[in-house]
């Protein structure tokens, strides 16, 4: 093998790691991924049963899929999921596609999102802010730090309901 190929062939192998590691352990690191796992699993009755996790994994709709690890609080009828108004990726892809699942603990469930809007989200807000130790007027680490200023009020919302 010449030199040149060695290079390649290093590339090629560096890169398949890559791809391997962003497929399949992703979703449950702080990065981002596109594959989900759990087992598909029928909703329950009252997703309050299903609040005694902080972090959830939320996989949007659409392509490229996209799994990333979410903070959440369970209502009866569903599912609370809140972000930064600062145009994150996820949002844009639930807005756009909301057919998504939500992985809680090992089991998985196919819902859709619908973006709550307006003074309707406070009522949210505020039941995600209490599971999650957010205040209403502060950052996600309960003060006002740099780079997080928006307060817990002025969060998008999205509400997730079995399809």
């Amino acid at each position: 093998m010449t030199e040149k190929q060695i290079e390649g062939a290093t590339i090629a192998v560096v890169a398949a790691i890559m791809v391997l590691i962003y497929v399949f352990m992703t979703p449950y690191n702080r990065v981002a991924g596109v594959r989900i796992g759990g087992t598909a699993t029928s909703p329950p009755a009252d997703w309050r049963t299903v609040d005694d996790h902080r972090v959830i994994q939320l996989k949007t709709g659409g392509f490229p899929p996209f799994v990333v690890n979410v903070v959440y609080a369970g209502a009866e009828d569903g599912v609370i999921t809140a972000t930064r108004p600062d145009g994150g990726y996820w949002a844009r892809q639930a807005r756009a596609n909301p057919d998504g699942w939500l992985r809680i603990g090992d089991a998985a469930y196919a819902m859709r999102a619908t973006e709550v809007l307006g003074d309707d989200r406070l009522p949210l807000l505020a039941a995600y802010g209490e599971k999650n130790g957010m205040r209403m007027d502060a950052g996600p680490s309960g003060g006002m730090i740099q780079g997080q200023a928006e307060p817990l009020s002025t969060w998008e919302v999205f509400f997730w309901t079995p399809r």
